[in-house]
């Protein structure tokens, strides 16, 4: 699927995880992450997991896919932070 990081549940996905970013949330920057019923929130920047957990191959795979588009990242937190729509992300190949 090829769908940008985005407001609800049907965010970027790869390999069967989904990364969300949700508008008007407070903070640092940080996305969300599901895969199998867990749910793990990371830091943009500096890449950290904060809060929850995932297997470790889908972190690996998370965290792998958000060091190649920790910019891309970076402007969609404003872009969600102002309420305006958010870029596609190429998912992780």
């Amino acid at each position: 699927m090829h769908q940008s990081v985005s407001r609800h549940a049907d965010g970027q996905s790869f390999y069967g995880i989904t990364i969300q970013m949700f508008f008007k949330e407070h903070g640092v920057p940080h996305f969300h992450a599901r895969y199998g019923g867990q749910v793990a929130v990371f830091t943009v920047e500096p890449l950290e997991a904060v809060r929850g957990e995932l297997p470790k191959r889908a972190e690996r795979l998370v965290r792998d896919w958000a060091r190649l588009h920790q910019a891309e990242l970076m402007r969609n937190w404003e872009h969600a932070r102002a309420g305006t729509p958010l870029t596609l992300i190429e998912p992780l190949q």
